[in-house]
């Protein structure tokens, strides 16, 4: 299945319960050269807010094409992936 099939993630937190996410959107940003994935919690998709994570991912080259979430470290990427996430929002008339 491919990301664009995925409607759903699992991922699991420090203490190993699993939670479950909706996809809301992925981007790719040419001046960082990387992939990016916005993520609402499921128990929250219907909610007036929401919460909305955001990771860097890289697909892993196996047959599960299983996903890598990576923490987004640094201030200017940060600044780059929420003028996205705010672009793309409004676009989607997501708040």
């Amino acid at each position: 299945m491919s990301l664009e099939e995925k409607e759903r993630i699992i991922i699991p937190d420090e203490n190993g319960e699993e939670h479950l996410f909706e996809v809301l959107f992925t981007f790719d940003v040419d001046e960082t050269k990387q992939s990016y994935i916005a993520l609402v919690p499921a128990e929250q998709q219907d909610d007036e807010e929401v919460e909305v994570y955001a990771f860097r991912y890289e697909e892993k080259d196996n047959d599960d094409n299983d996903l890598s979430l990576l923490p987004i470290e640094s201030d200017e990427e940060w600044d780059i992936v929420e003028e996205m996430l705010h672009t793309l929002a409004e676009e989607q008339d997501i708040e």
